[in-house]
This record gives C-alpha cells, structure tokens and sequence, in this order.
C-alpha cells in the first residue's frame, strides 16, 4: 500500500445527503434500569464525563500551557481495498489511499508507533506508513483498532458499523476528523484517520479551570457548524462533551467518537446513549429524541467551558438526571448576558422553544447575539489559527497525550473459531 501527500485543496462544499442504505431500520426502547451505572471512567484523563455504554474514550494528557490553554487531535471510517480513498494527514495534506498490489490494506503496512488513547473495545496508535523514514516528513496517522471479541460481547456491532459509514459521509467537513480509509482481518477492525497532535481540549479547560469569553466562542461557533452539517445530512451525534473535541495543529475543532452517532433524518429514536451530565430531558425520560438533543448538549458545553464545570453535575448518575428534569441552571455573576441568554435558549425542557430545533435550525444559532463577532465564512475556511494553538517540538510530538501500557494479552482476547463462524458476517463489508 502506497501513501502520496497532495498539496492542501481549496474549501470543499457540502456534500449531498446520505444515501438512503444509511437510515435506521427501526429505533431501539431504551430502559432507564438497563443502564449500566458501572459507568466507564477514563481515570487517566481525570473526566468528569462518563459514558452510559461504551464507544472508544480517549484520555488526553499534556504539559502546562503558558496562558490561555493552546492544542489537535483524530477520528473514525470505510472504505474497499480497490478504491482510492482521500483524506488529510497531519498538517493538513491531501492523501491518497493507493492499493497498487490491489490487496486490502494491512495493519503490517504501518509501524505502529505509541498509543494515542483507549477505550473500552478500541485502541488508538499513531502510526507511520512501513519503510517511510523516521524523519519529520513522515506522513503520520492515527489508527484504530477495535477487537472484534470486545465489540461482540459488548453487542456493539451495529454502532462500529454506523459509525463507519457515518464518517465516511462526514469527511468533507474541516471540523470532522478525516476517514481515510478501513479494513479488518481475522481477530480486529482498523480504522486509519488523520492524526492532529494538540489532543482533546478536555485537558486544555481542565489546566485553563475555564475559558475567556473568546476562546469560548470561538470553538462553540466551529462545533455549531459540525452541528449544523450533520442534522442537515439528518444525522444526530449524541455524545457532544470536552473529551471527543479535539484540536489540530493550528488551533481548530476536529469533532471525533461518532460510536453514538445516528442517522435518523426527522424522526425519533429512543436508545439511552451518551454521557450523563449532557443527556436532555427527553433521553432520560425515554420520550423519543432527534436532533434537538445535541442543541442541548451545546448549551451544556458553552457553560462548561465558560465555567470550568458542566450545570448538572453530581457524584450519583441518577442524581445528576434528577437534576437534568429539573432544568435548573445558576449562573456565576460573571459571565457575560449573551453566554446566560443562549445556554437557557439552548437547554429548556420545552422542545419547541429550544434553540436550535425551531424554524431555521442551526442558523438561528449561528444567529444569536453570542455569535455576534464570528465572521463564519473566515471560520469555515480557518483564515485565522484558533485561540489554542499547541506547541509541538515535531509532528510527531505526542506531549498533549497520555501514555499508556502496552496491550494486554489475555484468554478474553482469543477470537474463537467458532466466534468466527458464528458473529463473523456481521463484519462483512467494513
């Protein structure tokens, strides 16, 4: 497999709708007391947030920054062996994805050179093409690896599948980390992804305790975006929070974890998903939610970048729904009128005057005197860094991640042959 770097192309338009091969067959009724309360916290990144069922977290660690908080970050895919496939590596290069053997790709075609995150089925390595040379040239990637035995016990099949194809449908957009490509072989799926070296901007508010007015803006004004392109593809995220908000080396959002993703165009489905202190109302009362529900999320998240905590928090997940129904949100004097006026708009129980899910959608978002200084086309086309730069040695620095301990190796591990024949065709095509 051969891997070519293109000069960086112009701004690229929006893409067209998502095939139809993409809507869901049927939505899922969720239970509250099927919760698993257990929840899966990433100890090593110190989150807050902890996921209801389990798609990939990633820690992300890092030295002081001087000031405000300065970051990058990687992402998810599809693809066939025999198809060119395009995308950016670090740096913002143009790649191709060339099978000149007309095989599929292979794990052994990269050296895999430290892990950049793990998560409950999946690890993250940053890796080089095989035989390229260890200098700061290097293309570099990320690639993720889901064991499959992980992802049957699991039974997460359906959302590594999604996930996929969702992506794929997503690699346009600047602020949605680039697919490249993916394949599988007997025991794991891999997903090769662009590679931004500043890590998740959890880490960045967690140093910083909170952000400016600015910096706030700033990266609700390019997640408003990625918002406003998925729901118009009819796509719901559901797992908006710090962790899966990355940065690339200049400063910008790159959007990643789409294991909750849906596509649901203007219908409701009713699976329990996503990380507590961000759920809405109407997930925790398993009423049936769309894409209202990731407008909420971004209230939650300009508060808690604004003050350094999210507005509905507690020691007990159940606690922290009670508190969610409630609706009650306390502002710290100190936050600006615009910041208070769109978090209310954004979180209220009342779906018809949520901002965001009314006549208009995102753009009336886009619209709200919080956003009054963002100039959105400059935005869109990054004329300007982020408020948050990293500071990199090299490409290759992975200073703003934690370090992990090799893979263990354990019975759990074992893809069985007679897994292989039972749960292996759920993977065919990916």
């Amino acid at each position: 497999m051969e891997i070519t770097a293109q000069q960086p192309a112009a701004p690229l338009s929006l893409p067209t709708p998502p095939p139809d091969k993409l809507l869901d067959e049927g939505p899922a009724i969720a239970e509250l007391d099927k919760v698993d309360s257990g929840m899966d916290i990433d100890f090593q990144s110190d989150s807050l947030h902890t996921p209801v069922s389990g798609p990939t977290q990633v820690g992300s660690g890092g030295p002081p920054v001087n000031g405000q908080a300065k970051g990058g970050g990687f992402g998810n895919g599809d693809g066939e062996p025999t198809r060119k496939e395009e995308g950016r590596s670090e740096g913002g290069e143009e790649v191709n994805m060339t099978d000149v053997d007309q095989r599929p790709p292979s794990v052994e075609d990269f050296d895999l050179m430290t892990t950049l995150g793990t998560g409950t089925f999946a690890r993250v390595w940053l890796v080089r093409p095989r035989g390229s040379p260890p200098t700061e040239n290097a293309p570099l990637f990320a690639l993720k690896q889901l064991k499959k035995v992980d992802i049957i016990r699991l039974k997460q099949c359906e959302h590594v599948l999604n996930e996929r194809s969702i992506l794929e449908v997503c690699r346009p957009h600047p602020f949605i980390t680039h697919y490249l490509c993916s394949w599988q072989d007997r025991a794991s799926l891999y997903i090769l992804l662009e590679y931004s070296p500043g890590g998740e901007i959890f880490g960045y508010l967690r140093r910083a305790r909170r952000f400016d007015f600015q910096t706030t803006q700033f990266y609700a004004a390019e997640i408003t975006m990625i918002l406003v392109f998925l729901h118009n593809h009819g796509i719901v995220y559901r797992d908006l929070k710090p962790e899966n908000i990355l940065l690339d080396a200049r400063g910008h959002v790159k959007l990643v974890d789409f294991g909750f993703a849906k596509v649901v165009g203007d219908r409701e489905t009713y699976t329990l998903c996503g990380t507590p202190e961000y759920l809405s109302p109407e997930v925790i009362q398993s009423k049936g939610h769309g894409k209202a529900v990731d407008w909420w999320a971004l209230g939650v998240l300009i508060y808690e970048m604004s003050c350094g905590f999210p507005p509905f928090y507690d020691n007990s997940p159940f606690a922290i729904y009670e508190k969610i129904v409630a609706g009650r949100i306390s502002f710290p004097s100190i936050l600006p009128e615009e910041t208070k006026d769109i978090v209310r708009r954004l979180c209220t129980k009342d779906l018809s005057a949520r901002l965001g899910n009314m006549c208009g959608g995102g753009h009336q978002v886009m619209a709200h005197p919080f956003f009054d200084s963002v100039h959105w086309q400059e935005l869109e086309n990054q004329v300007h860094p982020g408020p948050i730069v990293p500071s990199l040695r090299h490409p290759g620095d992975t200073r703003y991640f934690d370090q992990y301990d090799p893979p263990p190796t354990t019975a759990r591990d074992e893809y069985t042959d007679e897994m292989f024949e039972k749960y292996d065709a759920s993977f065919h095509g990916f």
